[in-house]
């Protein structure tokens, strides 16, 4: 259980952690990304951020993020104390076994903080899903997510009961290990999540007795009614006593409150240019404010900023503080979208600064 809550530190209301899409610029690489992933991973330790998650994506230019298991092990590499973890992995793109192979390999590079969060919505536009699964019946791999869980849950506990069809076959790093002879086991494995934007997740962790993280950053509208379901439905389980929900939201502090407007109208222009089928890089502030929209483009764009929330450190923090007491959130995980890497690393340095988080 240690394991899943945090402690809030400084002034913060609730422990935060980061939530990184890997954002890649125009103009600039997947490497300068994925160097900012590991400049921020750094400043996320040192200010007591709680958790460090990477999201699964594919075929998105703008983000870099569709292998997190490589991804956290290489932030493994340059930290000590942070927890990593997924946020998350698309379970239906992959077979159970393999990621409880993954994720056990990544518990035994980094002992005791290594999360395991699971969606099931494939991450990506349905012909990039096809490409992944081998297989155009989408809908089955959804539908599966509970049969699919229970069956990396039981991977990565290896305990498939005798006769079944698996019952021999062992995911490795993983508790097998302890029963060779002469084999030592680490006593930790990687916590599961649920990640969602709306109920079925929501049930399915509640009634399972798991911790919760819900995407408030994309689907705003969902939060609430979502984190009540979770609760209703919540069972105590071995894993939890109680109800622990995480959301995701976006947020931007800078030095000057008209940079996070020009930075937020660019990460909005970048949605729309996703939603209408045209993902590409992050654009540059000067491309978005340049873009002639239609009336239906710019509604677009303001009701997604609407939801991120941006400004001075001091209003980021009322604006996060904010969110928490509606919400009631036991976590909040901030998500920083910026064309350039060193705005991104520069808000979380604020917004921990705002609250006092200590330097260590």
């Amino acid at each position: 259980m240690d394991e899943i809550r945090g402690t809030a530190q400084g002034g913060a209301p609730v422990p935060l952690s980061v939530l990184d899409l890997v954002t890649v610029g125009a103009g600039h690489t997947a490497s300068d990304a994925l160097r900012t992933s590991v400049d921020l991973s750094r400043l996320a330790e040192s200010r007591g951020f709680h958790r460090y998650w990477v999201a699964e994506h594919h075929s998105m230019p703008g983000v870099a993020s569709s292998s997190p298991a490589v991804i956290l092990a290489h932030l493994a590499a340059h930290t000590d104390r942070i927890r990593l973890g997924s946020g998350g992995v698309m379970l239906p793109n992959h077979a159970p076994l393999a990621i409880a192979e993954q994720f056990g390999t990544l518990e035994a590079m980094a002992p005791g903080r290594v999360d395991l969060g699971l969606g099931r919505a494939p991450g990506t536009d349905g012909a990039t899903a096809a490409a992944l699964r081998r297989t155009e019946r989408l809908n089955e791999g959804a539908d599966d997510f509970p049969q699919q869980l229970a069956e990396l849950t039981r991977f990565l506990d290896d305990d498939f009961p005798d006769g079944h069809p698996y019952a021999r076959i062992h995911a490795v790093p993983g508790p097998v290990q302890a029963t060779s002879p002469g084999g030592v086991q680490s006593p930790h494995r990687p916590p599961i999540w649920l990640l969602g934007s709306s109920g079925f997740s929501a049930r399915l962790a509640g009634m399972l007795g798991l911790p919760f993280a819900f995407a408030h950053h994309f689907s705003a509208q969902n939060t609430i009614p979502a984190l009540d379901l979770y609760r209703e439905s919540f069972r105590p389980s071995e894993v939890l006593d109680a109800p622990y929900a995480l959301i995701g939201v976006s947020a931007l502090a800078t030095d000057e409150e008209k940079e996070a407007r020009r930075q937020v109208r660019a990460g909005a222009l970048s949605m729309l240019r996703l939603r209408t089928g045209r993902p590409g890089l992050f654009p540059a502030p000067e491309e978005a404010e340049g873009d002639p929209l239609g009336p239906l483009e710019e509604e677009f764009i303001q009701s997604w900023s609407a939801n991120v929330v941006h400004g001075t450190p001091d209003e980021v923090r009322a604006g996060l503080d904010d969110l928490q007491k509606r919400t009631g959130a036991d976590e909040l995980m901030i998500t920083t979208h910026a064309h350039r890497g060193e705005l991104r690393v520069r808000s979380y340095e604020l917004i921990a600064d705002a609250y006092g988080l200590p330097l260590s």
